[in-house]
Order: structure tokens, then C-alpha cells, then sequence
């Protein structure tokens, strides 16, 4: 559930919040209550606003995912914002506690993605296949222990799943996330896939934009490997 103590940064175009793994950020069929929500009762109660609050969703991530989400408080920063996101022009950066070290230290995955609608699960290919969509991403390992490697991942596409099935098909499968060959759950059912830091122009004040969100609390892993 959403928190004040989770806004990241806000100004009266732009809000970003530190999503909880679990959270839906915007309402499905399931009827569950949703981080969007949430955030507009907030508003509407602490600013007193007569009317309907505006609040728009420039992205998502998974529900089991934690970390940074951009809101637009405004028409105007949201049509701005979504050409951005388009255009690649929103840098995302997230964090991934995985098993097993990939081969190189950092490099560039490039897979062809399709998805699954049946079991919500998306497969990466190697090569073009029918109707898979190019998937691109950036690596660069961070730290590793026992039994967990961080990755820090530059995310240039947003595919769905994207993340999650790269790495998983380089034999690095996120710590949790069962649906991608994970060896085991973590309780409560998130995987360690965070979403730390999105950096970008401000659409209308044209002045940079960047926003590191502190990793999930109470997870000894995650707090080990934020203060290497």
C-alpha cells in the first residue's frame, strides 16, 4: 500500500513514488486496489481539491518489482512525458539480485521477445521469431556474494517481462522469480528485481530529472549489497 513517506520527488508537473513489490500500479480485472488510485485519494485529501484529481501513468513495472514510478500531475507533462518514453529519451535503470554470474562482467543482451498472454510469461529468442518484438538491454555487474550477483541493468526497450526473461535466458534467472527458472520464492512473493534510479529532462522546467529510489526494507540481501 502506498505511503507518503514513498514519494521520491514531486513538483506540480510530476510525481515519483517508490512502488512496493506487489503493488498493481494501475487498476486490472482483478479489481484490487492500485498504487494510481492510492495516489489520487492522497492528493485529492491533502491539496483539498473540490474535483476529480489528474494523475497519469507514464510507465509501469511488474507487480512483483519494486522501485521508482513516474506519475504525470499534469496534461501537459504527461503528453510530454509519453513522447519521451517513445522517443528512449527517459533513462531506467534497475538493480537485480540473480543467480549465478553471467559469463561477462557487463555487456549488451539483444533477444526477440514473445509473449505468452495464456500464462503471462514472455519467452527471449535469439533470432526473429513470427510476431517477437526486438528487446535491448544493458548489464554491468556490481557486486556479488555467496550466492547472488547484482546486476545494474539500462533498460532500451520495454518489452513485456523484458528484463526478467533476458537474463533468465542467459542463465541468470532473478532471485525469487520462479516463473523464469528461479530455484526458489522469497516471501512474499516479490522477486529482487528493483527499479532504482530513472533519470530524465523535466518536460517543461528543461532541467534534469534524477531520482534513485532506496532498495525494499527488511530484506537483509538488498541492504548488504546497497551499501557495497
Amino acid at each position: 500500500m502506498f505511503s507518503p513517506d514513498d514519494i521520491l520527488y514531486e513538483d506540480n508537473h510530476l510525481l515519483v513514488v517508490n512502488k512496493h513489490s506487489g503493488d498493481l500500479v494501475q487498476p486490472d480485472p482483478s479489481g484490487e486496489s492500485a498504487l494510481e488510485d492510492q495516489i489520487k485519494a492522497y492528493i485529492k485529501v491533502r491539496d483539498a481539491k473540490p474535483g476529480r484529481v489528474f494523475l497519469g501513468v507514464v510507465h509501469r513495472i511488474d507487480r512483483p518489482v519494486s522501485g521508482a514510478v513516474v506519475f504525470a500531475k499534469t496534461s501537459k507533462a504527461l503528453v510530454r512525458l509519453n513522447e519521451m518514453i517513445r522517443e528512449g529519451e527517459i533513462k531506467k535503470y534497475y538493480w537485480a539480485l540473480v543467480e549465478n554470474r553471467p559469463e561477462q562482467e557487463e555487456g549488451a543482451l539483444k533477444h526477440y521477445i514473445l509473449r505468452d498472454g495464456r500464462t503471462n510469461r514472455s519467452k527471449a529468442y535469439a533470432q526473429p521469431k513470427g510476431d517477437a518484438k526486438e528487446a535491448r538491454l544493458n548489464y554491468a555487474m556490481k557486486g556479488a556474494g555467496t550466492h547472488y550477483t547484482l546486476l545494474e541493468v539500462e533498460l532500451l526497450t520495454g518489452r513485456h517481462h523484458q528484463i526478467r526473461a533476458q537474463l533468465s535466458a542467459i542463465g541468470c534467472p532473478i532471485r525469487g522469480d520462479l516463473k523464469y527458472g528461479a530455484k526458489r520464492s522469497i516471501p512474499g512473493g516479490g522477486i529482487s528485481l528493483h527499479s532504482r534510479r530513472v533519470c530524465f529532462d523535466h518536460p517543461v522546467r528543461h532541467e534534469l530529472v534524477e531520482v534513485t529510489a532506496p532498495v525494499p526494507k527488511g530484506d537483509n540481501l538488498w541492504a548488504h549489497f546497497e551499501t557495497l
